[in-house]
């Protein structure tokens, strides 16, 4: 890329993250005036506030010390997983068992799918930071699924909302993290940090009305784009995996012991994830 196109592309991903900002800010600022979608206010600016927070730690960070990593992304995979399962796992199959099994099923496999076929935007030739359009691209899917959530059914509280909104931290870091190692500038990460909360908050204000058979498949097939995004955050302690790469670059003795040390960590993570999601469930 030469640097006059190296530049074009920044300028454009500042425009469209400025115009993202200004759009969350608006969708909110009308949510509060018409006293709609309160909920979704404030799981957005979480979201948005979580990912910020983990830019700036992650742009920060030169140390290749991966216990950190590991951490947050077993927080934000055990958070995840715990809050689709006790929150939408039993709408959708209360619905309907077998719509809303289905549903779940479509939405593990559109998941997979999707998370597959976006690494293909690191090969295609984009007018944006290409680091930034694939977080978008995510960002923007999964917030439209959860406004719908929660224009399908309003009642729904806080919790799962920022369950949901707490992998936008570990996502953040890493991405920081990479653009601040590579030399690229971080600012135009705020698009996709602002992206969700644009996404959920425009489904939210869709109006949209279902009947039992719609929510079953709606509710199931969130649940399972959900348990895919929070599986897909679990850590993975493997040699050749991303962690591994933060540890060492060349296999060794010593980074299989660290490896052995990071999975009791990632599984620790996790499991404080879950169980924090789940008290705050009993105590709300």
């Amino acid at each position: 890329m030469t640097e006059t196109t190296a530049g074009a592309v920044q300028r454009r991903s500042m425009v469209l993250a400025a115009v993202s900002v200004a759009a969350l800010v608006a969708l909110s600022a009308y949510a509060v005036a018409v006293d709609r979608g309160f909920t979704v206010v404030v799981v957005s600016w979480a979201a948005f506030l979580a990912m910020s927070v983990g830019i700036v730690l992650g742009a920060g960070q030169q140390s290749r010390n991966p216990f950190g990593f590991v951490w947050g992304y077993g927080l934000a995979g055990g958070a995840m997983i715990t809050s689709a399962a006790i929150f939408l796992v039993p709408q959708a199959i209360g619905y309907d068992p077998k719509l809303g099994g289905a549903g779940i099923a479509l939405g593990l496999v559109s998941g997979y799918g999707s998370h597959a076929i976006g690494h293909r935007l690191s090969h295609v030739s984009l007018p944006i930071d290409q680091t930034t359009a694939q977080i978008t691209a995510h960002a923007v899917a999964a917030g439209i699924v959860l406004g719908a959530l929660y224009a399908a059914d309003p009642q729904l509280g806080v919790v799962l909302g920022l369950a949901i909104a707490s992998h936008k931290g570990p996502v953040g870091y890493a991405a920081g993290r990479r653009l601040s190692l590579a030399g690229r500038p971080i600012w135009p990460l705020a698009l996709p940090a602002a992206a969700m909360g644009v996404a959920a908050l425009a489904a939210r204000f869709s109006g949209i009305a279902l009947t039992a058979t719609s929510s079953a498949v709606l509710f199931g097939f969130a649940t399972g784009i959900f348990l895919h995004l929070g599986m897909d955050f679990l850590p993975e302690c493997e040699v050749g995996g991303e962690i591994h790469e933060l540890v060492t670059t060349e296999p060794d003795a010593h980074a299989h012991s660290l490896l052995d040390r990071l999975r009791l960590h990632a599984v620790a993570g996790t499991t404080v994830g879950g169980v924090v999601v789940f008290g705050a469930w009993l105590l709300l």
